[in-house]
């Protein structure tokens, strides 16, 4: 094969993932329009006042003078429509405004507090995909009575709300059996409990999505095809079965990204952790403005991020599906 020939096969292989790529972008771009356009009117349309935030809470007592300089520095005397463009362009050159309740930069505040919630985040899918694939590849096809115990235990657990769960496991394993610290120390075992509040509702829920892949895995003649080449049981569901059931589990892997994220709100309030979900909550609670937009659009960002991420994976996983996603 000729050179200019293998660089346009090569070019051909490679279009309909940059296309995926292109058309990913231009969709988290539109979503993080939405998401800024949103919230901005939100917090604006929400009762109480936005300046009371910025001269120290409910409890300061301001001048007029104060008031109105205050106003006027942060925009607010503008018509909504102003204040609303101004906002965007603000986003668009990438600055995200001064919070009003900390006094600082939004993305030095964010930029804080990331971390932790990326870390419990992570840990969290981590152990979900690693609960829910013990409970598929220990209970699936292997006897009626273990595989409906998996699969009750699954349903169980897909059905528990996660800030539930982390009032559970502080009341039992932190206050009672005092197996754990009540509150996060940034060690190891402050990190389980509020872990395993997000991991196991979400395990539950990937588990059943998966064992039913499974299952159907188990019935095809390649499954078949492996087993009379001598592979044994264990090697076939790990290698073979295992691997078109977590298709499904995949594609669902941004939503459970993003959705962690949202529970974290709670579950950061409920074990007294750094990060975003306590930020967030902070700043809603005092119509700290630019603060709840910027956590808003940083956790729509890792959202976008998550759904390319998952494609480009499911692509890896199966690459026959690549020439179904042009």
């Amino acid at each position: 094969m000729s050179a200019p020939a293998g660089r346009s096969l090569q070019i051909n292989r490679l279009w309909p993932l940059g296309w995926l790529i292109c058309r990913r972008l231009l969709s988290g771009a539109l979503v993080l329009l939405a998401s800024a356009t949103v919230t901005f009117f939100a917090l604006r349309l929400t009762p109480g006042d936005p300046v009371r935030a910025v001269l120290g809470g409910p409890t300061a007592n301001p001048t007029p003078e104060t008031v109105a300089r205050a106003i006027a520095e942060f925009g607010l005397d503008r018509p909504l429509p102003v204040q609303y463009l101004l906002h965007i362009g603000r986003l668009l050159r990438g600055d995200l405004g001064t919070s009003f309740s900390q006094h600082q930069q939004v993305s030095a505040v964010i930029a804080e507090q990331i971390g932790p919630t990326l870390w419990l985040t992570g840990s969290a899918v981590a152990v979900a995909w690693l609960l829910s694939t013990l409970s598929v590849l220990a209970t699936a096809r292997r006897g009626w009575a273990l595989s409906a115990v998996g699969s009750a235990a699954e349903t169980m657990a897909a059905a528990l709300p996660q800030f539930w769960l982390g009032l559970v496991l502080l009341a039992v394993f932190a206050f009672g059996l005092r197996w754990f610290p009540p509150q996060s120390d940034g060690g190891f075992l402050g990190m389980v409990l509020p872990t395993l509040a997000l991991a196991v509702p979400l395990a539950g829920f990937l588990a059943q999505v998966t064992r039913e892949s499974f299952e159907l895995a188990l019935d095809q003649p390649f499954i078949l095809s492996a087993r009379m080449r001598g592979l044994g049981e264990g090697a076939v569901r790990w290698r073979h079965g295992l691997r078109h059931a977590a298709l499904p589990g995949i594609s669902l892997s941004a939503w459970a990204i993003g959705s962690l994220i949202g529970n974290a709100v709670l579950v950061e309030v409920i074990f007294s952790r750094p990060g975003l979900g306590r930020v967030l909550y902070q700043a809603v609670s005092v119509q700290d403005m630019p603060l709840t937009i910027g956590v808003t659009l940083v956790v729509t960002l890792v959202y976008v991020v998550a759904s390319l991420a998952v494609d480009l994976l499911y692509i890896l996983v199966d690459p026959r599906l690549k020439a179904k996603r042009t």
